[in-house]
Order: structure tokens, then sequence, then C-alpha cells
């Protein structure tokens, strides 16, 4: 490209942009949600409730107050989700997130090592990662350090490194089956270190948020390694929760949430949740168990979310490598994952905010840019989450043109130079 070259199209892009300008979109694709043909799949679970009785199979009457733990049968079908046992499992309601929240504040403020006995607390979060996360460490006043993902988890030599070294480190959360955004699944050799290596706290814990454990987009299913597992090989059992959810399984706003643990830190666990609540919905937990049955129930359900979501995710893949080929492929970079939620971008330097600022300008709403990062910052400013679940196809295609529209507009603005070669 020369300079005419790059003028002339500058203006081509700037001509287009300014068309969606005077013709801006209503397109909200910011947060990764089921959509309504998703919603529509777990419709009968609305109908699973015609008993003779309303024992659950450890004789709890599920209408009434009692069994903080869940219902055996819950924890059972979690149980297997998550490769526990039933002692090792504590079922909630809807929210995974509300069960890691209860996990910090009784570290942060009960128990002989309470945290907030420290001057300083700090917990390693694999970048990019999940902003709620972040929120919630940022809320209880945790300072947050970043580490580097490589494709298949945390850059482990700076973990070891660095826990092994500062006890004000507590913890590290994780994302460990096609993490939220990037995709990624742990490899095996991660969990083993995360689970072996030598840590200056002794109450160092492992929040392993595994959201898309079973959110397979092809035939190709990755897995990571139980953690907890390998830490009771590394005879820490009690340095791993591991949460999940049926959030995107049945109904987000009515699903059922686990924790799986030490029978140790389940007990606990109980204890500081009897304080704040007498029981869970067991009617609901009874409810997702006769409709999600077991194992092969749930991989026939997620079969049929992945038909509705990898066209989206094809749609992605298609369209990005149609228009950055030859002198647009430095643009952006991007994942291709095999299951999950997301798909996350990598512009260059310097370009992703206003990427993002552009688009909500046509009316086309993203995740802000960089808020995969602690704290919102990013120093390279090159991060993007795209969630494109909600939104049906024809509204991801214009979606998806608009965004390329915008990231080489923005790119050759700031780096247009760069790409000038001879005549």
């Amino acid at each position: 490209m020369n300079n005419k070259q790059l003028d002339s199209r500058l203006e081509q892009v700037r001509m287009q942009y300014n068309l969606y300008k005077k013709r801006p979109f209503d397109i909200n694709m910011s947060r990764g949600i089921p959509s309504r043909k998703q919603l529509e799949l777990s419709s009968a679970l609305l109908n699973k409730l015609e008993l003779p009785d309303w024992m659950s199979e450890d004789e709890q009457d599920i209408r009434n107050y009692g069994g903080l733990l869940g219902i055996r049968e819950a924890r059972k079908l979690f149980g297997d989700i998550l490769k526990t046992s039933i002692d090792e499992t504590l079922v909630g309601g809807n929210s995974s997130l509300q069960l890691m929240y209860a996990v910090l504040v009784m570290h942060m403020f009960t128990g002989d090592n309470k945290w907030n006995k420290e001057t300083v607390v700090k917990f390693l979060c694999p970048s990019p990662g999940y902003d709620r996360h972040w929120a919630m460490l940022e809320r209880l006043g945790i300072e947050m350090i970043p580490v580097e993902l490589t494709g298949e988890g945390p850059d482990m030599e700076l973990v070891e490194k660095i826990v092994s070294q500062d006890s004000s480190i507590k913890g590290i959360f994780c994302i460990p089956t096609y993490s939220n955004p990037t995709g990624e699944t742990y490899s095996d050799e991660v969990v083993e270190r995360l689970a072996q290596m030598h840590t200056a706290a002794e109450d160092f814990l492992i929040m392993w948020d595994n959201a898309y454990a079973v959110h397979h987009l092809n035939n190709e299913h990755e897995e990571a390694q139980s953690i907890l597992e390998a830490c009771k090989k590394a005879g820490v059992p009690n340095r791993p929760y591991m949460f999940v959810s049926t959030s995107k399984i049945t109904f987000p706003g009515a699903g059922v949430a686990a924790v799986g643990a030490s029978e140790k830190n389940i007990l606990r666990l109980a204890e500081e949740l009897s304080t704040q609540i007498i029981s869970f919905d067991k009617l609901n937990q009874k409810r997702h168990v006769l409709f999600l049955k077991d194992s092969n129930t749930i991989q026939a359900l997620m079969e049929q979310h992945a038909k509705i979501l990898k066209p989206k995710f094809d749609w992605i893949q298609s369209i990005f490598k149609a228009y950055f080929t030859e002198d647009r492929e430095k643009f952006i970079s991007w994942t291709n994952p095999n299951g999950g939620y997301f798909v996350h971008l990598t512009t260059m330097d310097g370009c992703a905010a206003e990427i993002v600022d552009r688009m909500g300008e046509i009316g086309i709403q993203l995740t802000p840019a960089n808020a995969t990062y602690p704290y919102g910052i990013n120093p390279l400013d090159n991060s993007i989450r795209l969630a494109p679940s909600f939104i049906e196809l024809d509204k991801l295609e214009v979606a998806l043109e608009a965004l390329c529209t915008c990231i080489e507009l923005v790119t050759l603005e700031k780096y247009g130079e760069n790409f000038i070669g001879g005549e």
C-alpha cells in the first residue's frame, strides 16, 4: 500500500462508517446470555414437579425449610459434573457468583485466619478474564495482580514464582474449560502445577469457575482435569473451590448452582451460609434433577444448544477470514474456540477502546474494551470480547460487517503510515 492507496482506502472506510452513523443500528452484544431459542429448549422444565409426594431421596419435604446442603439427588447430579462425591458437593440457588462471593467473604472476615487481619490481601487474575470476578475482588478491597494467559492456562512460571514469595497472595481465579473470553482450556500440566506449587500463604485458594464445563460447540470436547483430585494427590485438599451452574444450560434467572470442595470446606461453607439462609430452593433443585436426569441427558441438551450457537461462531470466523486478508491481516487476531460463549479479539495496541466507542456511536453495544482485565486496565488497550449468543444471525452479520469497518478505520487512522510500502 502506498500513500495514495492509503488515502483512498481511508476515504472509502470513512464513507461507509458515516453511512452507518446516518442510519444507526439497535444491536446489543455486550453480554453472553442465551437466546430465546436456547431458553425454549428447557420449557419442559416448568412442568417437572408432578410428584406422588414432596419428599427428596434423603427424606426432606422439598416444600419446607431445611437441607442447606441441597437435596441428595441434586448433590449427586452436580457431583457428576464436578467429579465430586455427595459429601464434597453443596447445591445452592441460581447463582454460582453468589457462592463464589460467599466463599471470599467467609475467608475474608471469619475464622481463625481471616484475611482482613492482613495489611493487604492480593489475588492473581489470569487475563483476559471474567469482569464479574474482578468486580467481586475489587468490592472486597482485594488487590488484583494480572497474569497472562498462554493458551493453555495462566503463565505458570510467573504464578509459581510470585506465590512462593508473597504470603499476601491468597488465591487465584480460574475458568478452566473454554475460558471467558479466550476459549482456552487448561492443560493437565497447568492443573497439576497449580495443585503442586508451593505457596507462601498456607491458606491459598483456587477459585475454579467451571462455568462452561459442558458447553461444547464441536465434536471435539475439551475438559480440564479435576483440580480437587489434583490437590488431593498433592496433599492440599482444602486449596480449591469448584463452581458450576445451569445458567447457560436451562434458565439463567431460574437455574441451580453448585460448589465442589473438600468435605471440610463444604461444611465450613454451609456453616457460613446458615447465618444468611435456612435453605435454598429445593423445589427448583428437584425440578432440575427430574429434567436433566444424568450426564447423558445433559449432553443431549447441550448438543441442541450447540446447534443454535455454532452457526454464530462459524459466522464470526467466516466474516473475519474474508475481511482481514493480505494488507489487513495484521489489524487483528481472534480466537476460534471449541466451546464456551465468547470470541476474543486482539487489536493492534491502543485501538480497542476507540473501536468499541465507534461501534457504540452507530448503535452497536459491545462489552467495554479491556473489561476483561482487573480494574478494566489493560496498558496495551488491545482486548475486545465478542458475545454473539443472544442476537439472531442476520443481526450478527450486520454487526460483524460494521465491526470490520470500525477495526479498519481506527487501525488505519492510528497506524496507516506503518502499512505504506513502495510503489
